[in-house]
């Protein structure tokens, strides 16, 4: 299958320790525990490179459904079969969805804001840090739209409550990773919590993978989204 090493297609290694790794595309030098197994690595800009266009892309968005936003972001260049680009582009969506179902809040710096949070998320950061990207980001997007800071106490806890409602649905399915599925639950995740504590309803639909075929590690029948699965 052709995506798992961004150079070679070769599968992809993840250390339990990090290590010190130059990036085949640019040279940087970074810390990291993946590379693949031919030592290729790929630094979190260059594995990004093109992510800025999702703040244009959802500000000329209409759709209140996070999931059908969440779709086009996935299909465009930018989007690989897993990456830290999921860990910005299911806040993003999230964030553009309750703008159109009617929510207040200032789209164009929000989505800003979401960017320069979700990117400090690093890839791996589902089974090295026990919290999935994906999950944490509908955590950035209630943050951002309740204005949540560490010293609050209702936005505090509202964040905190839908990280962990997200990871609960991530968790439940399990591993191995799957960057497409864990965004797919997050934001579903994220529709009826928001509907519940915030009062603003986004439209929600049943989600069908059509990346199975590029995910070596695919679980296939286990997986809500499998084709033949949908809404089961």
């Amino acid at each position: 299958m052709a995506e798992e090493c961004l150079i070679c297609k070769a599968p992809l290694l993840y250390l339990q320790k990090e290590k010190e790794m130059t990036c085949a595309l640019c040279g940087k030098k970074e810390m990291s525990r993946a590379a693949c197994m031919r030592g290729h690595f790929v630094c979190s800009r260059c594995h990004t490179a093109g992510m800025d266009e999702i703040i244009g892309l959802c500000l000329a968005e209409s759709s209140p459904c996070p999931q059908e936003i969440l779709e086009k972001l996935m299909a465009r260049p930018f989007c690989h079969m897993h990456g830290p680009e999921h860990h910005v582009m299911v806040g993003a969506a999230l964030l553009t969805a309750y703008h159109n179902a009617g929510g207040q809040v200032d789209l164009a710096a929000a989505l800003k804001e979401m960017m320069a949070r979700g990117r400090q998320v690093p890839g791996g950061a589902c089974g090295y840090w026990g919290a999935c990207g994906a999950g944490v980001s509908t955590g950035m997007f209630v943050s951002i739209i309740t204005a949540a800071t560490p010293l609050t106490q209702a936005p505090w806890g509202l964040a905190n409550r839908m990280t962990a409602a997200a990871l609960q649905a991530i968790g439940t399915v399990g591993g191995p990773r799957c960057c497409k599925r864990d965004s797919f639950l997050a934001v579903q995740a994220a529709v009826p919590f928001v509907k519940e504590h915030l009062g603003v309803e986004m439209e929600s639909r049943a989600a069908c993978c059509t990346h199975f075929s590029r995910n070596n590690q695919c679980i296939g029948q286990r997986c809500p989204f499998f084709p033949g699965k949908e809404g089961k």
